[in-house]
């Protein structure tokens, strides 16, 4: 048994969980965070806790009295893995597959409805197993939105993106300026998985290594004239 891209996908979210809350994580956390059902997270936990990354415990559920839940916990090892995958260099085969797949959904939007260009792009979100490519989705998620509301905003949105004092907060003043917009076309639902999504991106992208940063800030202003 190895670690997939799925599985590392599964851990890498626990451990971004557990690192936030300092707190044995219950599978339907998880799921809830990577949009999949209870059982699919906690049958992929059991997968990654057989190759050693985390380890189970029980504590008691308040919200049924008497009753205990299964909780994970990451090892040292994950924490290692991920320790090393921030020194290590991005695949830019990898790289450049998922940001064309990207720019080629935003150049056909004309083309295609909102909720269909959408459904596609939060399709992908929940399978990008890595954290550059995880942010990509979800800039291009939110230009998805800035292009069907306004075309008119892009260039002082561009400029705010191009004049910020760095490129991470360039890209985190894209997001919650694109986001401040978007939320108020959005039903409540949607609005709540947006909004979650966008501040597990913000987590994430403090995170990137200085070459990560550079390829999605190159990313970002390419996609203001890919359509």
């Amino acid at each position: 048994m190895s670690l997939t891209k799925r599985r590392l996908q599964f851990l890498h979210t626990l451990v971004e969980l557990y690192q936030k809350t300092n707190l044995p994580i219950h599978y339907e956390a998880l799921a809830k965070s990577l949009g999949v059902s209870k059982w699919t997270a906690y049958d992929m936990l059991k997968e990654i806790e057989k190759l050693g990354f985390i380890t189970r415990s029980y504590e008691v559920n308040t919200k049924v009295t008497g009753r205990s839940q299964v909780v994970f916990v990451p090892t040292d090892k994950a924490a290692d893995l991920f320790s090393q995958s921030r020194n290590e260099l991005v695949d830019l085969v990898d790289w450049k597959k998922n940001a064309d797949s990207i720019f080629e959904l935003l150049k056909h939007l004309s083309s295609t409805s909102l909720n269909e260009a959408v459904r596609k792009i939060w399709m992908e979100i929940s399978e990008a197993s890595t954290r550059i490519n995880f942010c990509a989705h979800i800039i291009g998620l939110l230009f998805i939105y800035l292009k069907k509301m306004d075309g008119k905003t892009g260039p002082w949105i561009q400029q705010i993106v191009l004049t910020a004092p760095s490129k991470e907060m360039g890209m985190t003043m894209f997001v919650g300026t694109v986001l401040g917009m978007a939320v108020q076309t959005m039903n409540d639902e949607l609005g709540l998985e947006i909004t979650e999504l966008v501040s597990r991106f913000l987590q994430t992208i403090s995170d990137l290594s200085d070459q990560e940063k550079g390829l999605l800030f190159d990313f970002l202003n390419e996609a203001f004239h890919s359509s």
